[in-house]
């Protein structure tokens, strides 16, 4: 597959992610090579990776991070720093994330961080980092259970896309990575939508040309708008409710926490349904997102004492202005608006329809 341009880097896919990697390493000839995973990563991608790096003489060192949302944090950041300080890490050596978009966030910001910053190398291994978190340059952790709260936006050296890491992923985890790619359908393309609706089923031996496509719709706004001052909030889309959905299940002891993409299939139908209220869109087209995303994800329960706690969180949302809630809609499949304003009462409207 062709290589896809960003404004900064390149996007490699498949086996010329080895060649061009190896190739990067030779001509940086980087002072140490820090390889940053989690507890996954380390088993099932870690030992594949490490037989296709052609280091030469320069060192490796391997940092290992838990796995989970719940450890993207300040206080795993601060382990990185100081493991990087004690291995003597200087401005030359360069960190590769291998991992999903727990590693490839938080391993962006730390390298974009020390020193005031270091080259890095995002190799995503999880469908959702392939198609989203690595994807565009944001960088960053979670602040309590409040998502991305804290980062910079900052593109990496290359990125690698490797789906022979899909082999060993589970199905629910496939799944939340299939969430942003039929974001990218709503908010860009129709025809995607309809041929991702339209799978029996979500078959490995599809899926390298629906990541590619997915990448380049993400990609085609990135570089348009690369600090989000406009055309990015569109990426948005199904964010600002799926996001507060996210933190809370995640932070509430009585809830079984939900993968980012269950959250935001959540949201993209809660959003839809507000999309009808305050943009046009047609109720066919919500009916037809509504059964599209439910083919995938299951309806998940969140009662009214959900609700408030949910409504609340949505003052962090990094979309807002002068303490404005401001939503990505829809007007038709494929046609979002940006900076859109709802009410409280139309957002609780929302909740019951998602419910019934």
């Amino acid at each position: 597959m062709k290589a896809i341009r960003t404004n900064n880097t390149n996007i490699f896919f498949n086996s010329d992610v080895y060649s061009e990697l190896n190739q990067f390493i030779q001509e940086k000839q980087p002072s140490i090579i820090f390889i940053l995973v989690d507890t996954n990563t380390h088993d099932y991608c870690l030992p594949q990776f490490q037989q296709r790096l052609e280091s030469g003489d320069i060192p490796i060192e391997v940092m290992e991070m838990p796995d989970g949302e719940e450890h993207k944090t300040l206080d795993i950041c601060i382990g990185v720093w100081e493991a990087l300080s004690e291995y003597n890490a200087d401005r030359q050596s360069i960190l590769i994330n291998l991992g999903g978009g727990v590693v490839t966030d938080l391993g962006g910001f730390v390298a974009s961080t020390f020193m005031r910053g270091i080259t890095y190398i995002n190799i995503p291994t999880s469908l959702l980092a392939m198609v989203d978190a690595s994807v565009g340059g944001k960088t960053g952790i979670d602040l309590g259970g409040l998502k991305n709260q804290v980062g910079v936006i900052n593109e990496g050296a290359m990125v690698g896309i490797d789906t022979s890491f899909l082999d060993s992923l589970p199905r629910n985890e496939m799944v939340s990575g299939f969430a942003e790619m039929l974001k990218h359908g709503l908010i860009s393309d129709k025809n995607y939508w309809y041929t991702l609706t339209h799978l029996e089923q979500l078959d490995l031996s599809d899926l390298d040309q629906l990541i590619y496509d997915s990448i380049v719709i993400k990609n085609n706004v990135v570089t348009k708008d690369p600090k989000e001052k406009g055309l990015r909030k569109i990426l948005n889309f199904g964010h600002t409710l799926g996001h507060a959905i996210e933190s809370y299940f995640l932070e509430n002891g009585d809830k079984t926490p939900l993968l980012h993409g269950e959250a935001i299939a959540i949201g993209m139908i809660l959003e839809t349904y507000l999309s009808t209220k305050v943009c046009g869109l047609s109720h066919e087209a919500l009916e037809e997102i509504n059964s599209g995303i439910l083919k995938t994800f299951s309806k998940v329960e969140i009662t009214k004492e959900d609700q408030k706690y949910i409504m609340d969180l949505l003052r962090y949302d990094k979309k807002n202005s002068h303490s404005v809630i401001k939503f990505v809609l829809l007007e038709a499949i494929g046609q979002p608006k940006i900076d859109c304003v709802v009410t409280n009462e139309q957002i609780l409207e929302a909740f019951d329809y998602y419910s019934n």
